[in-house]
């Protein structure tokens, strides 16, 4: 190792370290021997395997064993290989968070680059067999190799470097727009990553000509030796395509309208993967090595990049234990659930539900064509899963079976979970549980899916309210992995510990928030609308205010968001608010009006143009404010909310709150959640007086 590549493993002691034995096998058919180098950190499939200092070490080792077998001409040619389930999963972050100066990081890049590099560079043909997750490095290495091959079971595959903040530094960049061209090496490099990581399978990694075959997973292996004997020996030939100039400008291009549109130049990740996925047109192999290495180093001693790397760790291992969870050993099972309300939202609940659990679920509703609706949904929207391919014709018909209806809550009298969905009236809502007590065991969990209602009150009025929780769902349901889990004043630790058990069930992340108006995502969510509404009703622009907050690069802007959310209920929540915090929270008139009118949306459809209907609606003032007041208007009201939700003790820590606006709100991984940007450009500070996160998390070590 050199010396910043000595330094960089000496910084980090506790990397999982990879193995890469070398073994020499005999092709079938008599093609010759062959040398496999098979990555494996030791573990099991739960702990991938990752690169870092010594671990490239030691592949580099691996790699001096081959080239002494193909300069002996004792093999034919060579490969790679992952162990069960798990090819690679890139650079170990661990050890990136970890380098403090420019020469280490060079020293990442470049060590990268000098050994996978050797994988194209051998005296005899090279393979790369893909046999499980790739991500990243693991990628990379793959590329570098003369031909690749695919397991059919691989479930994700990915450069997503973009998404954190990083660029794909070991080759990535010049390697795979050459093979299968700029404009998809644009979608998996650039338009992948910034929308939310999307994984490629790997018939897809086929599809796209990463991977020049395709073999199922039972013989994959074999399959591919196999495969591997027959390019040896000349019988199957691998052509390569050429791409024009005009296709890499044009894909260039697509990509810069990609980033405009998911970023608005907000992380400069993207615009440099762009720039040298451009360069690869030209570049040599020391030309584009070098240039990612430089461009590498810049990422990793940004902000934005340790950013990134905190809001990976929130979701990978925060988000699987979640702080303050009671002991799992308090669970009770559950058999049966009950969903009080048969609406679109209670109907995706009872889909989720009987996917998740495989245990019967009954809607009730309050008349007979709203339940068979409900019903009717799930049904469905199963269908739909079975025609395309994800569901065989037993479990399409098993699951049809779990979902049922009743008009009568008689039907909860045997359920251990029951979750209402119904309208966000307090009273509608003590009536609902008050009618389910009189009907179901004592030990029956009670959730309320309330977006921003007291559960303390709510439960206030039953014989047993120390088992009611807030079950704290996010539209789409299917789609956003957040679970708000809401803890009332007498809420029980077997009840809660339920709670937990079932999200985890449903493979959502969760998150215990305290019993406080519209607990965590939808308190921020509303505090920074209203100061984009109060400022529409001061008089700026509504391009002005809804703008504003763009070079932030959030998943959409304010005004696109409270068409998603319905203005309707962006004003209840905002009037809940206000009840309780008049002093923060305010109730535009001019939302009133468009509720009134019936209007959904500030926009004509499909369009960033105001609608004339709600132009004439608008009545504002005479106080315009300029795009960087309004931000920094916005920015001080999220800080002032964050700092008071911390000391009312909503949640445990920030990194609960930057847990939820990533996963409940979609708010994007360079900003790490909400709370490191604050710090990052001094709002914190300035607005409560200390940073929320300590130096060196989140950010660059002091």
């Amino acid at each position: 190792m050199s010396d910043p590549t000595q330094q960089a493993a000496a910084a980090f002691p506790d990397e999982v370290v990879t193995s890469a034995p070398v073994r020499v096998i005999d092709l079938p058919g008599g093609a010759g021997r062959f040398a496999l180098v098979t990555l494996d950190n030791g573990f099991d499939h739960t702990k991938p395997t990752t690169f870092g200092p010594r671990g490239l070490a030691n592949i580099g080792a691996a790699l001096d064993q081959v080239q002494a077998l193909a300069e002996a001409g004792e093999i034919v040619a060579a490969g790679v290989t992952g162990k069960p389930f798990i090819f690679a999963v890139g650079a170990d972050l661990k050890g990136v968070e970890v380098v403090t100066d420019r020469e280490q990081a060079q020293a990442i890049g470049k060590s990268g680059h000098d050994v996978f590099r050797r994988f194209g560079e051998l005296s005899v043909p090279t393979f790369g067999f893909v046999n499980g997750a790739a991500m990243g490095g693991g990628v990379e290495i793959a590329l570098h190799c003369t031909y690749r091959t695919i397991s059919s079971g691989v479930p994700a595959f990915s450069l997503p470097e973009v998404f954190l903040g990083l660029i794909p530094g070991w080759g990535g960049t010049q390697l795979l727009p050459r093979l299968i061209g700029p404009d998809a090496a644009v979608t998996v490099i650039v338009e992948n990553s910034l929308s939310q990581n999307r994984q490629l399978k790997g018939a897809k990694a086929f599809e796209l000509g990463i991977a020049d075959a395709l073999f199922e997973p039972a013989d994959f292996l074999e399959e591919s030796l196999k495969w591997a004997a027959r390019v040896v020996r000349g019988e199957d030939a691998i052509e390569r395509a050429t791409f024009s100039d005009e296709q890499w400008a044009a894909a260039v291009a697509r990509g810069r309208e990609i980033a405009d549109s998911k970023v608005h130049g907000a992380t400069a990740a993207p615009y440099l993967a762009l720039d040298l996925i451009e360069k690869a047109r030209t570049a040599s192999r020391d030309e584009g090595f070098a240039a990612e290495d430089d461009a590498l180093v810049d990422r990793i001693m940004s902000e934005e990049l340790r950013s990134g790397i905190y809001a990976f760790n929130l979701v990978q291992k925060r988000a699987k234990r979640p702080a303050g969870a009671p002991d799992k050993s308090l669970a009770r099972p559950v058999t049966k659930v009950g969903i009080v309300g048969a609406g679109l939202m209670a109907s995706q609940l009872a889909l989720l539900f009987a996917q998740r659990l495989s245990v019967p679920v009954v809607m009730t509703d309050i008349d007979q064509e709203r339940v068979d609706k409900g019903v009717k949904y799930v049904h469905e929207q199963l269908d739909f899963q079975a025609l395309k391919g994800r569901l065989s014709g037993d479990k399409l018909n098993r699951l049809k079976a779990l979902v049922s209806g009743s008009l009568t809550k008689d039907a909860f009298a045997d359920a251990d979970f029951v979750i209402e969905a119904v309208f966000e009236e307090m009273s509608v809502k003590q009536q609902v549980f008050a009618e389910v007590e009189a009907v179901v065991r004592p030990d029956c969990v009670l959730a309320t899916n309330t977006s921003s209602l007291s559960v303390t009150e709510m439960a206030a009025k039953l014989e047993h309210p120390e088992r009611v929780v807030g079950f704290h769902f996010f539209n789409p349901v299917a789609v956003l992995p957040l679970l708000e889990i809401v803890r009332a004043q007498k809420t029980d630790d077997a009840s809660l510990a339920t709670a937990f058990a079932v999200a985890k069930q449903l493979k959502k992340s969760s998150v215990l928030v305290k019993d406080a108006p519209a607990f965590v995502v939808n308190r921020l969510l509303t505090r920074f609308l209203g100061v984009i509404n109060e400022v529409l009703d001061e008089g700026t622009p509504v391009e002005v205010a809804d703008g504003a907050l763009q070079p932030l690069g959030l998943p959409m802007s304010p005004f696109v968001l409270m068409e998603l959310v319905g203005p309707a209920v962006a004003l209840h929540v905002s009037e809940t608010l206000n009840a309780a915090f008049p002093d923060r929270f305010s109730v535009s008139p001019n939302v009133k009006r468009l509720v009134a009118a019936g209007k959904r949306a500030f926009y004509l459809p499909g369009t960033q143009t105001l609608d004339p209907e709600v132009e004439a609606l608008l009545e504002v003032g005479d106080r315009p404010s300029s795009a960087e007041e309004v931000r920094e208007r916005a920015l001080s009201a999220i800080a002032e909310e964050i700092d008071l939700m911390l000391q009312d003790g909503v949640v445990a820590e920030a990194q609960d709150i930057d847990l939820c606006m990533i996963l409940g709100a979609g708010w994007p991984f360079h900003l790490g959640g909400i709370t490191p940007y604050l710090d990052r450009v001094g709002v914190a500070e300035k607005v409560a007086g200390h940073r929320f996160l300590p130096v060196g998390v989140a950010s660059l070590p002091a």
